[in-house]
């Protein structure tokens, strides 16, 4: 992999990005985040409002995540041909319309068939904010700027959580929803005022389906691509796993509040943002690649360490989350990084290969994250 880290086209830096610019593309990047975290909490409601399982509920965090994966896939494409500015602010007005379906829903099925939907939808914004980075920065320059992304991204589980909880001790969470819908609609707003096209129209991809599966077909066959693009998808795996079920082991199992697991929560996202903006720093001075291969034995090793201290002191609360933590501190070391370099070998097809990255993401912890509903155990299994 001696040439991962060389972009294949010329382009460069055009201007080193404000704290403003960050802001909107992190808030763009944030919204399937937010859709997560701010629901966190409600999980045991919603199984108990619906009538349903543990299991079932867990399901409605996985269908937004499949939803997002196949919404990266189409929309990607699309950010090519037409741009990034109207498949983003499209795609951000159907979430607002989703989360309204989400607060109407009436059983457990129609839940997760709007959540999927809203995780399709969500995935414009996240795919349009990609691309936009890769217009304009590459290498060092656009990993830096993906680990500042981080810290906006941070505020989710900082913040999310706690208002969510917050919201639905009030109004219950089907009110959440309705927040969501709102955030939606601040969302497209800033874009429709502050967010330019990036994609100028004579570098846009001319052709339909055709057009679409030979950008595909190209990075399928650019294996240094894959081995990248599938990174970010593997820490996406640790990162929701542990996001699908806390809420069920920390509150039910151990016995926290929803203030207490809040907190939790939002101390973990410290350590997530912390470790993001380690990374902004380092790459300055080492290369992306340099950090990956540093980043994932030492990731590898703590994702052993919270198996062994799992199975070994089940029922100790503290030993857990210190390497808990320590993992989410070593998670942003890896997709920026592998997220830039991927993206710096396709410039010319920069939405495809976002929407291949982020469809990998999502689409991978997707399909990992039932597991942990279904080898969870029994709540006898935790606490004390």
């Amino acid at each position: 992999m001696s040439d991962v880290g060389e972009p294949r086209d010329d382009a460069r830096r055009t201007t080193r990005p404000s704290a403003r610019y960050v802001l909107l593309l992190g808030s763009m990047t944030t919204l399937p985040a937010i859709s997560t975290d701010m629901y966190l909490p409600s999980l045991p409601d919603v199984a108990r409002d619906l009538h349903t399982t543990a299991t079932a509920a867990q399901l409605t965090i996985t269908a937004m995540l499949v939803g997002g994966a196949l919404g990266q896939l189409v929309i990607g494409p699309l950010s090519d041909r037409f741009g990034r500015r109207r498949p983003a602010m499209v795609g951000i007005a159907l979430h607002v319309l989703t989360s309204l379906l989400c607060a109407i829903a009436p059983s457990i099925v129609p839940m997760i068939a709007a959540r999927s939907l809203q995780g399709f939808f969500n995935a414009a914004a996240t795919v349009s904010a990609m691309a936009v980075i890769r217009d304009r920065f590459v290498g060092a320059d656009a990993s830096q700027l993906l680990s500042r992304l981080m810290l906006v991204i941070g505020v989710s589980p900082l913040f999310a959580p706690s208002i969510g909880g917050l919201i639905a001790g009030q109004a219950g969470w089907r009110a959440v929803f309705l927040a969501l819908a709102l955030a939606g609609v601040a969302l497209w707003v800033l874009l429709w005022r502050r967010m330019p096209e990036t994609l100028p129209v004579e570098r846009r991809r001319e052709g339909g389906l055709r057009s679409a599966l030979a950008g595909y077909r190209t990075l399928v066959r650019d294996r240094h691509f894959v081995a990248l693009a599938v990174l970010p998808g593997l820490g996406m795996v640790i990162l929701m796993s542990y996001v699908v079920g806390s809420p069920f082991v920390l509150r039910e199992g151990f016995g926290l509040s929803a203030n207490q697991f809040g907190l939790l929560f939002a101390f973990n996202g410290i350590a997530l943002v912390g470790g993001a903006q380690i990374n902004a720093a380092l790459v300055r001075r080492v290369a992306p690649v340099r950090i990956l291969r540093v980043a994932l034995p030492i990731s590898l090793m703590l994702t052993a360490s919270l198996f062994a201290v799992v199975h070994l002191l089940p029922h100790e609360l503290v030993p857990l989350l210190v390497v808990l933590w320590l993992l989410m501190g070593t998670i942003n070391f890896v997709p920026p990084n592998a997220s830039a370099l991927a993206l710096s070998r396709h410039g010319e097809i920069a939405g495809t290969a976002a929407a291949v990255i982020g469809s990998l993401q999502a689409g991978v912890a997707g399909v990992v994250s039932p597991l942990v509903g279904v080898l969870g155990g029994t709540r006898s299994r935790w606490g004390p």
